[in-house]
């Protein structure tokens, strides 16, 4: 009750509700068209509260005076006090719906006070300017005259000034009751946890009470200002209910796009193609978004949704290519696992069996392979419907992968080239041509059979020391074979009679072969046999070996004859044979 009176007590001293725009034009007017006369300012409170009259007058005296302080004054009158032209009085009237009875008595006295004006206690001012009854009808028809012809004093005007501060006290009962209403807050309560059916219907119902209300209550009030404070009214209201509409939206927003990530992956589940998923999955979603849109509508307002809905777009847009990046990438290592298991087991082995053609050979697997999986893939990523510049991009990678695959393949391979050499040295060296392994009897060539082995596995070592995928003739074999196998050549230069090796065997690079695809330089050539040579010579010296321990054992055995005559006549017989022929 306290702060009920408080507020009230405050709302006395308001710009309209105190009509202090009426009382700054009487001031105004008065001082300008007639002298100082003592004329009494009676202001009646209505309803009168607990709070005492003692309180209320002075807060309303302070009012009036700092309106006569403000109002601009004439020449004449500048520093006239107010109390020459008025004498302030305040009363209140008791509730008349709480109590009649005082109230009523309380307005008939106030009528005796009117009554008796000019009565000792009455409202006449100071009787300076009484006219006698004779001149009154000439002194009234003047008075008449002169507020005729000041605007200031229209009644229109203060028509307005009465319409205005009701019309808006009326507007503002209504927002204040809309936001205490049952049916409003249950409604707002529900839209915080999701989606509401029938939202617009429903909210359309309770604005349209309100507003209906203020049409029906205002309706006698100036049109003017009746229409200009409804269109205030629908504003703030609206203001008040827009977040409850926004936050809905959010709902239908949220809800479309889990659709939209639901329907898309049942799609591609049951083997749709990806953009015709997309395309149906998002038609679905937005449809149901703007049905969601045209329920939460209502008809005093034309919200705009748009910014929502834009929001939506690039949501589903961002989760479609996100599910594309994905789909795409595991199409990729698929086909890219596919290319390892087709291109590094076979370019091993025929790396095992390097010769002549090993690269001609490696060149047709990775073409057959790549031509393979180029097309399969192909046809997996048609039904994403990319862009020809994405598409020939993501084939090109996939090419450029499978080269990759056999590059990588051959520089692990030449890292063992060694260890190639030596087997096929020793295989070549230690089996005959029939592939059976060799008896050294004393009658092998060694030293051919020696060349031969090295001669292999120099051919393998040519084979290891570049890259050869784009098939471009090179020297590397005739300089191996001439620089290791035959040796190299000494010259003596002519201008500084300085030696100088001609070894094309001493640089970092071959001739006709891009850097990056040399695997093994001249110089590690150089290198690598002569490490070759030292481990392969003990399997050599080891053959020597074996066919001087051969021969030997030969020497201690009979002439073939006489094995053959102790065979016939046993070793007795033979041994007396001989002494009889000694």
């Amino acid at each position: 009750m306290e702060e009920k009176e408080a507020r009230w007590c405050h709302d006395i001293g308001r710009e309209q509700a105190a009509n202090k725009p009426l009382l700054k034009t009487v001031f105004q007017v008065m001082m300008r068209l007639f002298s100082p006369r003592k004329t009494t300012l009676l202001f009646v409170v209505r309803d009168k509260t607990k709070t005492p009259l003692e309180y209320l007058e002075p807060i309303l005296s302070e009012d009036i005076q700092k309106i006569w302080n403000a109002v601009s004054k004439p020449e004449s009158h500048k520093d006239t006090p107010l109390s020459e032209f008025f004498n302030v009085e305040v009363t209140a009237l008791s509730s008349f719906e709480e109590k009649e009875d005082l109230f009523k008595e309380q307005v008939a006295q106030l009528r005796q006070r009117f009554f008796n004006s000019i009565s000792p206690g009455g409202l006449a001012g100071d009787r300076q300017g009484v006219v006698p009854a004779a001149g009154f009808s000439f002194s009234a028809q003047q008075i008449w005259r002169v507020i005729k012809e000041n605007k200031d004093l229209d009644l229109p005007a203060h028509k307005v000034m009465v319409a205005t501060v009701r019309c808006e006290e009326i507007a503002n009962e209504k927002l204040h009751h809309l936001s205490s209403n049952e049916d409003w807050l249950a409604l707002e309560e529900a839209v915080q946890c999701g989606p509401v059916s029938g939202f617009g219907r429903r909210l359309s119902s309770i604005l349209e009470t309100y507003f209906s209300g203020y049409d029906i209550e205002t309706f006698y009030f100036d049109h003017g200002v009746r229409n200009a404070k409804r269109k205030q009214l629908e504003s703030k209201a609206l203001d008040f209910v827009h977040p409850a509409y926004l936050n809905l939206l959010g709902h239908f927003r949220f809800k479309a796009l889990e659709d939209f990530k639901s329907r898309l992956e049942q799609m591609l589940n049951i083997g749709e193609g990806f953009a015709a998923s997309i395309c149906t999955s998002t038609e679905s979603c937005m449809l149901e978004f703007d049905q969601g849109c045209a329920d939460a509508a209502i008809k005093q307002a034309n919200w705009d949704a748009s910014k929502v809905k834009e929001k939506l777009c690039r949501d589903i847009n961002a989760h479609a290519l996100s599910v594309q990046d994905a789909k795409l990438s595991e199409l990729m290592v698929s086909y890219e696992k596919q290319l390892g298991q087709s291109l590094s087991e076979p370019v091993e082995s025929l790396f095992d069996n390097a010769g002549r053609d090993t690269w001609a050979s490696i060149r047709k697997l990775l073409t057959r392979e790549t031509g393979i999986a180029v097309s399969e893939f192909s046809a997996a990523i048609s039904s994403f419907e990319l862009d020809q510049s994405t598409v020939e991009k993501m084939l090109q990678d996939l090419k450029d992968y499978a080269r990759n695959v056999v590059e990588k393949k051959a520089r692990e391979e030449a890292g063992k080239v060694l260890i190639r050499m030596k087997d096929r040295f020793s295989a070549v060296f230690s089996h005959d041509n029939d592939s059976m392994p060799r008896v050294w009897t004393g009658k092998e060539d060694i030293k051919t059979i020696t060349k031969g082995a090295r001669t292999a596995s120099l051919s393998l070592l040519s084979v290891m020391v570049a890259i050869r995928l784009d098939g471009k003739p090179d020297e590397i074999e005739n300089i191996l074979f001439s620089s290791l196998m035959e040796g190299t050549v000494t010259a003596v230069s002519s201008v500084d009679r300085s030696i100088t090796t001609s070894d094309p065997l001493a640089s970092s690079s071959w001739e006709e072969v891009s850097p990056k695809s040399i695997l093994i330089t001249p110089v590690q050539c150089k290198s690598l046999w002569r490490q070759f040579k030292a481990e392969t010579e003990y399997t050599v010296t080891q053959a020597i070996s074996a066919q001087e321990a051969y021969k030997q054992s030969n020497n201690w055995l009979p002439p073939p004859w006489a094995i053959v005559a102790m065979v016939f006549l046993g070793f007795n017989e033979f041994m007396l044979l001989l002494r009889s022929w000694g």
